[in-house]
């Protein structure tokens, strides 16, 4: 029999996916007088037998974005947030065990931190936004296996000494000056992966593995007297490994933020290593994985596609 539905024509329907990107929810639990807040940003893709909706128009399998929407209310009442990870885990069973089409969940999720005002009294119901980094999770899922990937982004942190950059291969076109005492300064972008694979297995503690693991790298970052920002990048890669059993992978996305010293000589003035021009761009890039011996690269290059 003829397959009518798929187009007469050498075309075919490569990998595809749908969902609802950039679910804001809020969840506040109140424990008397003292409440506690969640705040995350949940993007749901779900892919699987999806041809016919392509070829034909047919939404006979599609479960629509609107529904996957209010599932995320739905099970931020049900369920509650303990972590961005344990709730990424119950949405992406969710959608794999209960709609048949759906073969495979992938849950981003992005979580923004609050931190306590505390003032005297019993009240403690009011917060102010960190203004430090956002911590990130993506959760996959496809019947039999998890995936499950954590991380940070725009986490700033600098080294006012204890970094040099000599000794680099110079050419006609290289003007910039060897440095033996300079400013370090970076914004992380960080995926880390765990071992943890499915539902048999013990699961880490998320939010503690979070904190440690972001520990690990800023000691790193600040222990490492730095010869260049690859080093400084395995060290805090290397800590996390050695520090951090669940973990087997990390990468980073590492921009060099350059502070330059400002030429001070027309003033009449001597500039010992205290007055700098932080320029935003252009910016040197340094990316790596740091694995566990034995294990695979599984994190994407580029991140911004995790």
């Amino acid at each position: 029999m003829t397959d009518t539905s798929r187009p007469a024509r050498p075309v075919i329907l490569g990998q595809n996916q749908y969902g609802k990107a950039e679910n804001r929810v809020v969840r506040i639990t109140r424990d008397g007088a003292t409440h506690h807040i969640k705040d995350l940003n949940v993007s749901v893709s779900l892919s699987g037998a999806m041809d016919d909706v392509h070829y034909s128009g047919s939404n006979a399998s599609v479960l629509p974005t609107d529904t996957t929407k209010n599932t995320v209310y739905a099970f931020a009442k049900e369920h509650g947030i303990e972590s961005a990870e344990q709730f990424g885990i119950h949405l992406a069973r969710h959608f794999v065990t209960s709609q048949e089409p759906i073969h495979r969940a992938r849950i981003r999720i992005e979580e923004y931190t609050w931190e306590r005002i505390e003032v005297p009294g019993e009240a403690r119901h009011s917060f102010v936004r960190k203004g430090q980094e956002t911590r990130l999770a993506q959760i996959t899922y496809d019947g039999s296996s998890w995936e499950v990937v954590s991380g940070l982004k725009d986490l700033t942190v600098l080294n006012s000494t204890d970094s040099e950059f000599w000794g680099y291969v110079k050419d006609k076109y290289t003007t910039l000056p060897e440095a033996y005492d300079r400013i370090l300064a970076t914004d992380v972008s960080g995926r880390w992966r765990f071992n943890w694979t499915d539902d048999a297995q013990e699961m880490p503690d998320w939010d503690a593995s979070y904190e440690q693991t972001k520990q690990h790298m800023l000691r790193a970052f600040a222990e490492t007297y730095s010869l260049s920002l690859q080093q400084t990048l395995y060290q805090m890669g290397s800590r996390i490994i050695e520090n951090r059993d669940e973990i087997d992978e990390v990468r980073f996305s590492l921009p060099n933020k350059h502070h330059f010293l400002v030429d001070l000589e027309p003033f009449g003035l001597k500039n010992d290593n205290e007055v700098y021009f932080a320029a935003d761009r252009p910016y040197g890039l340094i990316e790596a994985t740091v694995l566990r011996d034995g294990r695979e690269a599984r994190i994407p290059a580029d991140l911004t596609t995790l």
